[in-house]
């Protein structure tokens, strides 16, 4: 299948409206979680939701659209972010593509590939954009690395895969277990949702 009949396939009417209500999830969920100061985020859900849905490009676009709008509404630091989120869209459409979300133990495996993923683009963003430092609770652990004598790259990388390995875990099995709740008239219209619903 070429790249147009992918997309031609993957983004139809329910698809556009579903990375819509995805963007709303992300944002709100994201507000909720800062404002109650947890320490994991959750602003992904819906990006992995799509991912799982639509496939890998619809899950990308919703986690970089999510981002930039999010940058111009509050923080410019989370459009810095955006080809992160890009990437943990793309990374968990390809994850339920090659079977990753059949199970929740597989959903688990799946959310630390997303976490790799995440990591390979947000250590050169956190690195080169803010000098390892972007005012988010992480920084904590980052400014602890390096008092203990770690270089700024180990201690950047330690940080976003630790400080993100539970919440894309946590994110990856919510996704999976709002898929597997939806009944199947929904499913059935969504270009990739076979390969999370089928049966493993």
């Amino acid at each position: 299948m070429s790249f147009s009949q992918r997309l031609k396939e993957d983004f139809t009417t329910t698809t556009i409206v579903l990375i819509a209500i995805a963007i709303v999830i992300n944002m709100t969920v994201g507000q909720v979680v800062s404002m109650l100061k947890l320490p994991i985020f959750l602003d992904s859900i819906g990006t992995v939701l799509v991912g799982l849905l639509a496939g890998p490009i619809a899950g990308g676009l919703t986690g970089l659209l999510t981002n930039l709008i999010w940058g111009m509404i509050t923080s410019p630091v989370a459009a810095a972010f955006s080809p992160v989120a890009l990437a943990i869209g793309v990374a968990a459409g390809l994850c339920a593509r090659y079977g990753l979300f059949k199970t929740w133990w597989l959903a688990i495996i799946a959310g630390v590939i997303i976490t790799f993923f995440n990591a390979v683009v947000a250590v050169p963003i956190r690195l080169y954009m803010f000098g390892g430092i972007t005012g988010s609770g992480a920084d904590f652990m980052t400014s602890y690395m390096l008092a203990l004598g770690k270089d700024l790259f180990g201690s950047v990388v330690v940080t976003v895969f630790t400080s993100n390995l539970i919440d894309k875990v946590a994110t990856a099995l919510i996704a999976w277990a709002i898929v597997k709740a939806l009944p199947e008239r929904t499913t059935d219209r969504m270009p990739q949702a076979k390969y999370v619903v089928s049966a493993a």
